[in-house]
């Protein structure tokens, strides 16, 4: 292992740049403590250069947001030849879309929030107070407003009073121009990561997420001591077991590769409710897969050392 040359990509001109920067930072420093020579790149207009004259043995996508996980640098990896860990081009497209995503996964009788989906265009053709309206009267409130792709809860907020409604709206758009608006579920909300192996993919303890001002958005993301973290998630075996069935089925039916984290929310009547899936999770101070990784008892260069390994098998 000690002779491969690994790339770590990261940064980017995302919303995300600092998040990346800060995940591949953590994660090139664990590869190295398990014995592998990593290059840690920018993305920017010299990677395919980089790209074809150091051939790196493989790739590690450490980006978030935008480029990095809606199947733009997959595809180019992929014209490219090069091995990368991370899931392919189209199943990225299918996971970083939420609506498709929650569609596709409902068809398949997992449960996910009630939501509908409406672009800037639609409140300003059809008159914003009259479609807000229309939007309460079918999902209720509080509601969850989102962007519909993104990260880092960028742009998301909950809602409780019809009055917050427009300056939430005008928020969410700031982000991108069509809103997913959800049915909010109040319950123990559970980050669940999978890792693919040669006996299939297996889910790591859930990590419970125990936010301090309610709601778990960015700040409370990515600010030390602003959110409770619980890993194992304080949940029954019976409980957990299901929440691994589903993060494993979700992975599963979108075609999902090597590691995603499943966003999951436990409901007070127990039923368990899907997010949205990350296809490249984050993985900073304060990231939940890392903490994942440690409750199972492994290590992260470890466990992205055998991703490297199945990634160059594959080429």
């Amino acid at each position: 292992m000690s002779d491969r040359t690994v790339a770590v990509l990261s940064g980017g001109l995302t919303h995300e740049r600092d998040v990346s920067l800060r995940s591949g930072r953590r994660l090139s420093n664990a590869l190295r403590t398990v014995g592998l020579t990593v290059d840690e790149w920018d993305t920017d207009g010299s990677l395919l250069t980089r790209l074809s004259t150091l051939k790196p043995d493989a790739v590690v996508i450490a980006l978030h947001g935008g480029e990095g996980e809606n199947g733009s640098i997959q595809t180019v990896l992929e014209m490219l030849g090069q091995p990368f860990v991370g899931t392919d081009s189209h199943a990225c497209r299918r996971a970083w879309d939420k609506p498709t995503a929650k569609a596709e996964l409902s068809r398949s009788g997992l449960l996910t929030p009630d939501w509908v989906v409406l672009s800037h265009s639609t409140f300003r053709e059809l008159g914003a107070q009259a479609v807000l309206d229309a939007m309460v009267s079918r999902l209720g409130l509080p509601l969850m407003l989102k962007p519909d792709q993104g990260g880092s809860a960028l742009g998301a907020q909950v809602v409780r009073d019809a009055s917050e409604l427009p300056a939430a709206m005008v928020n969410c758009l700031a982000y991108g121009e069509t809103v997913l608006a959800e049915e909010y579920i109040t319950g123990i909300e559970v980050a669940i990561t999978v890792i693919d192996t040669p006996d299939g993919p297996i889910a790591l303890p859930a990590v419970e997420i125990e936010p301090k001002s309610g709601v778990y958005d960015y700040t409370a993301r990515y600010t030390a001591g602003l959110t409770n973290f619980f890993t194992p998630a304080r949940v029954s075996p019976e409980v957990a077991s299901r929440v691994a069935d589903l993060a494993v089925s979700a992975h599963k039916l979108l075609g999902l590769r090597d590691v995603s984290r499943t966003d999951a929310v436990i409901a007070d009547d127990g039923s368990i409710y899907f997010l949205e899936v990350n296809v490249s999770p984050g993985l900073t101070e304060t990231s939940l897969l890392p903490m994942a990784t440690e409750a199972a008892g492994r290590s992260l260069g470890q466990i992205y050392a055998e991703l490297i390994d199945r990634a160059i098998e594959r080429a």
